[in-house]
């Protein structure tokens, strides 16, 4: 998730020396901070952690029933006047691109309706675009969390631009971090500059459109990828950016974007373990303005007046390394402006899908209920209860416009209950109509399952049989226009045995049961299940 380096979070001080000497930025995390690295560097935002310990039954009420709002409370990230400065400061160096400019340059096809499958024995769904064979199977980047313009605004258009969808990726692997006991040392600085996989991106938002091609007529699925930055000032007092990170070890697997909302310009991004991140889209950075990534653009002068271009070529590098700006290769970039950190204390095990019943939860997954008033946000945990971690995870609502201010508490309101699924498991949920819609992966080896829920007396209640849906269903986004429930699949092939074997070995173009989809289910349709 970072340029040129070595796993910053772990960066001896000696290291941090020599890449602050050669010029090369050298972020570090909160939690692992060498002793000469300056705060400036911390990224937010950071929930306070505690010692998990087991919860007695009596800690939470049962599946279904009440959970405590409080619970959810989220606060102001601390260092969001900071990050609002840096912002400001980037802003003035970098050009900007509007959301619409970055659609009409979009670089890659999606196409509808291919012979990639994940859904196996499951029921096929009402509309699938498949992915460029690069993102189809990639083992760096995992789809995650899913939104759009019917989030974002309640006509469902961005200006003139209608049909635009959001999906969120994170930085799933580098060369030899699994299996390396020593987390510092998985790639040498040879092998940051020669193979980008190595290098720890964090998080990618991409973004999809359907639409007719102007010049042939003729309808089309175009999408684009944007890089998700973090503002940061280094050694020589040079405003610069970096990935994204988080305090779960390995660093780049710590924010996961379980779950992302589009509302109005604001674009908020689950940060599992410590709240919310959020993003504007009236701040995406276009690093190659005229479109040719042969030639350095001109970007413009930081304080110390100093000319500056870019460069989009280079794979291996991120922020301002001599005079030159770096983007891990991406045309556009997006940096955070602020961020909301759970206020009660974040004790969930680490490395564990267990969960706690009571205290911050998990920001597993979000979206967004439009069809409620106010409109709302919803935040939910993945879970797998065991010995002593009952809890089957917990679902939330605040009142969305809420979080615009940033300036006091926001406590989660409406309703708060725990998950009524047996093994949890939940990867992501909307609301919509009185139904809440949650989706269970079962892994790769089998379709996952889609449940309805609805309230009753405050008690949230299964509603029929589960329907069968992709493997490796993520997050949800109900598109009202359409009245669909979108989501994705996050699965690749030759992640486990079974995402290895075609449905037709005749079919040499691959119908693999992990190749990644976007998919939406008509919802009158899922209604309609027994």
């Amino acid at each position: 998730m970072l340029r040129s380096r070595i796993r910053r979070a772990w960066l001896t001080s000696a290291a941090a020396a020599t890449l602050a000497f050669t010029g090369l930025a050298v972020p570090g995390h909160a939690d692992d901070l060498p002793p000469d690295v300056p705060d400036s560097w911390i990224q937010e935002p950071r929930a306070d952690e505690g010692t998990p310990s087991p919860s007695p039954t009596r800690d939470w009420t049962g599946p279904g029933d009440e959970a405590a709002p409080g619970d959810f409370t989220l606060s102001p990230g601390a260092m969001n006047a900071e990050t609002t400065r840096r912002v400001t400061r980037l802003d003035s160096v970098l050009p900007k691109s509007g959301v619409q400019n970055l659609l009409v340059g979009a670089n890659r096809d999606a196409r509808p309706w291919c012979s990639r499958d994940p859904f196996g024995t499951a029921p096929d769904p009402d509309l699938k675009y498949c992915l460029e064979n690069d993102d189809s199977v990639s083992r760096e980047w995992i789809p995650q969390g899913f939104t759009g313009v019917s989030d974002a605004k309640d006509n469902e258009l961005w200006g003139a631009a209608g049909n635009i969808q959001l999906f969120a990726s994170y930085d799933g692997w580098d060369p030899g971090r699994e299996d390396d006991p020593d987390p510092g040392g998985d790639c040498t600085a040879g092998e940051l500059e020669s193979n980008d996989a190595c290098n720890q991106k964090g998080v990618r938002v991409t973004f999809v459109q359907s639409r007719t091609n102007p010049a042939t007529g003729s309808p089309e699925v175009k999408y684009r990828h944007v890089l998700l930055a973090w503002t940061y000032v280094n050694s020589a007092d040079h405003i610069s950016f970096d990935g994204l990170h988080a305090s779960e070890y390995p660093i780049q697997k710590g924010v996961h974007a379980g779950g992302i909302v589009w509302y109005g310009n604001y674009l908020y991004v689950a940060d599992t373990r410590n709240g919310l991140r959020v993003f504007d889209m009236r701040y995406i950075m276009d690093l190659n303005p005229d479109g040719d990534a042969s030639t350095n653009d001109a970007m413009g002068a930081d304080s110390d007046g100093v000319k500056t271009t870019a460069d989009v070529q280079d794979k291996t590098k991120v922020g301002r390394h001599n005079n030159v700006w770096y983007s891990f290769g991406y045309r556009y970039v997006m940096p955070q402006v602020a961020a909301w950190r759970f206020k009660a204390t974040q004790s969930n095990p680490k490395g564990s899908y267990a969960c706690v019943s009571t205290g911050a939860p998990k920001a597993s997954y979000i979206s967004l209920d439009r069809s409620t008033v106010p409109d709302r946000l919803i935040m939910g945990e993945y879970c797998r209860p065991e010995s002593g971690y009952p809890s089957t995870g917990r679902v939330a609502s605040y009142p969305v416009a809420d979080l615009a201010g940033r300036s006091v508490d926001v406590p989660a309101q409406g309703w708060a209950n725990y998950l009524p699924m047996t093994n949890g498991g939940a990867q992501g949920a909307a609301a919509y109509d009185g139904t809440l819609y949650v989706n269970e992966s079962k892994g790769t080896d089998e379709p996952g399952s889609l449940w309805r829920h609805e309230w009753s007396d405050g008690q949230l209640v299964p509603v029929g049989q589960a329907v069968k849906t992709a493997r490796g269903a993520e997050d949800t986004y109900v598109e009202r226009g359409s009245g669909r429930l979108w989501s994705v699949s996050e699965h690749r092939p030759g992640a486990a045995a079974d995402c290895t074997a075609d449905r037709d070995p005749s079919d040499p173009t691959g119908t693999d049961y992990c190749q990644r989809v976007l998919y939406g289910h008509k919802l009158t349709w899922i209604d309609d299940r027994p």
